[in-house]
């Protein structure tokens, strides 16, 4: 029931989400933006790693990582009688949990044997994730029907199994998207634990595209904007598809989710495939839409976006769970939420001019620089240099400065302090916020201590999955910070992006990937190397730091590369294929004075 008062705010916030509802249905129904669909899948056939007997009459079947599917069993001839096959996600002393915690999947299924012929096994259909309508808004997304039911599972346990079960006899049939490539993508580092988070997160992108677009793990089987854009630019590090994106972003057209900055990730989709892309053509029918996702009108005379009584109660996420806010405290006009504002309007004035939209990018810029002014004079604190919650609190988070960092809105001269405040916090915000939080420390001299993070002992870093045996990432760092939390949750898998673009160094310079930047942050790693997915082809890097840095790039045809790298104590300049090249010490990098084409090695000496 609404707080006494709040009626009249229950009322504008209806009419403000009945309006957007509205808007996209019109747009919908004059064609600007096609139907959503499904990214074509595939179900793929997988041997078991392992067959053991536990105990006398129980097959255990281990296929080494959780993957979303069903089996095909094959007995031999004139076989008959009733098995019962658990499908199990977790296990517990050498044996499938049959009371996981959360919502990690167990369930269990009756079959019967007709002699030699294949036999589907699917579990029973689990309601949550298949509702279509009524009650459930936006439906979940379906499998073919065909295929059976499809589970997340890695261990399959069979009881009744006459003799021994060799592993031709049963085979896990997994859904992915059928344009995967395992070989589109690589990472490799001197610290063995990061390439295993790094293959952790790229195969969490891998095992998660089954639905054909970027789902919620298994719990409701829909997407979500934020979980969406970080499985989108991870997607585009680990494989060369673009298509599942685009289709997620149209289903999220047509039935958005709740959260405040749920809906500025819809623009960070849009923005992230320009720059992969350089495609204006696909982002031309959906621009539009997108003003309808920047929050306006919400927007003081001052041009900071306000919170009403119900958007604080409801609508401002902030982090998730609620438990991961690090104390936040929502005002009516809060931090965060203007952070995502201010970014939006910036991507929004770039895609305006992309369009030859003139008149639009000069309206977004001005709101923007009118709304920074009253950021920055409202909610900036400048004696400690951070930010604090909101409007009438002097309570200062961990969210209230990774956002800003991250989106490029800190004062130049307060960036490496808050990123060092940042990183001493250490990882106090959930694993959808560490996206953020990792990307301003990496951008703002604190590489180090963002790979520190990634890798950290305790329960709150990628560590303690790898350690925890997760073979797809979770939905939160441990079930004692988020208890009905699943795991199968791509938003979990910020490695997969960050590690390339980072360590590696690897981004677009430039839409459709005409100039890569080629940046690479060492840390404390001896080498890394690996291959980067782009329109063209794969960028390739090689590096090594020691005395010297050397780095081996190779570029696809087309693609030009600035470049910055690290100035090695004790070295003075870049040489190319062992020739000087001029470059401009800027704080702890040289930087190249002209792009790079094709193979090259580059040594800073």
């Amino acid at each position: 029931m609404p707080a006494p008062g709040a009626s009249t705010e229950v009322m504008r916030w209806r009419f403000h989400q009945l309006s957007s509802i509205m808007l996209r249905a019109l747009l919908l129904a004059l064609c600007l933006m096609p139907a959503a669909q499904a990214a074509p899948t595939q179900l793929v056939d997988e041997s078991p790693v392992t067959i053991s007997e536990p105990e006398p009459g129980v097959i255990l079947v281990d296929f080494g990582r959780v993957a979303f599917g069903n089996i095909m069993l094959r007995a031999a001839p004139g076989a008959s009688g009733e098995l019962t096959v658990h499908f199990g996600e977790a296990s517990r002393e050498g044996r499938i949990d049959r009371e996981p915690p959360g919502t990690v999947r167990y369930s269990a299924a009756q079959v019967v044997l007709q002699g030699d012929a294949p036999v589907i096994v699917d579990p029973p259909l689990n309601e949550r994730n298949t509702q279509q309508g009524g009650y459930k808004q936006p439906p979940a997304i379906l499998t073919p029907q065909e295929w059976g039911v499809l589970l997340p599972f890695r261990w399959v346990e069979i009881e009744g199994w006459n003799g021994e079960l060799h592993p031709e006899q049963i085979t896990r049939r997994a859904a992915y998207s059928a344009s995967w490539d395992d070989n589109a993508a690589a990472f490799e580092s001197s610290d063995t634990l990061l390439n295993r988070i790094w293959e952790l997160s790229r195969y969490s992108i891998k095992a998660t595209t089954f639905a054909g677009v970027y789902v919620d793990g298994d719990r409701e089987r829909i997407p979500y904007e934020a979980d969406a854009y970080i499985n989108q630019i991870s997607h585009y590090y680990t494989d060369n598809d673009l298509q599942m994106s685009r289709d997620t972003f149209d289903y999220l057209m047509q039935y958005a989710t709740w959260p405040t900055e749920w809906a500025s990730h819809m623009v960070f989709m849009a923005y992230a495939d320009w720059m992969q892309t350089g495609d204006i053509q696909w982002l031309q029918p959906r621009y539009e839409a997108l003003k309808d996702k920047l929050l306006l009108e919400r927007a003081g005379r001052d041009g900071l976006i306000t919170s009403d009584w119900w958007q604080r109660r409801k609508g401002d996420i902030v982090d998730w769970p609620p438990a991961e806010r690090d104390g936040y405290q929502l005002t009516h006009v809060n931090t965060v939420v203007n952070a995502f504002h201010l970014k939006t309007l910036q991507q929004m004035a770039t895609l305006a001019r992309a369009l030859g939209l003139a008149s639009d990018a000069a309206d977004f810029e001005q709101t923007r620089d009118k709304t920074y002014t009253a950021f920055q004079d409202t909610l900036f604190l400048p004696d400690e240099g951070l930010y604090r919650d909101g409007v009438g609190t002097d309570h200062v988070s961990l969210h209230a400065n990774l956002f800003p960092l991250a989106f490029g809105l800190v004062p130049q001269p307060d960036r490496l302090a808050m990123a060092d405040w940042l990183a001493s916090r250490g990882m106090a915000c959930s694993v959808y916020a560490a996206q953020y939080l990792l990307e301003g420390l990496f951008e703002n001299g604190a590489g180090a201590q963002a790979v520190a993070l990634i890798t950290a002992p305790g329960d709150r870093s990628w560590r303690h999955m790898v350690d925890s045996g997760l073979t797809i990432t979770s939905e939160a760092w441990d079930m004692k910070y988020k208890p009905n939390q699943d795991w199968n949750h791509a938003w979990g898998a910020a490695p997969a992006n960050l590690l390339p673009r980072y360590v590696l160094g690897v981004e677009a310079g430039a839409p459709g990937w005409s100039v890569a930047r080629i940046r690479p942050i060492t840390s404390d790693l001896a080498y890394a190397r690996g291959k980067v997915p782009t329109p063209h082809g794969p960028v390739l890097v090689d590096w090594e730091n020691g005395e010297h840095f050397t780095l081996e790039l190779t570029l696809p045809k087309n693609v030009l590369a600035e470049v910055e790298l690290p100035a090695v104590p004790g070295t003075s300049g870049v040489y190319m294929d062992g020739r000087p090249v001029t470059a401009t010490r800027v704080d702890d990098r040289w930087r190249l004075e002209r792009k790079v084409l094709g193979s090259v090695t580059l040594e800073v000496k």
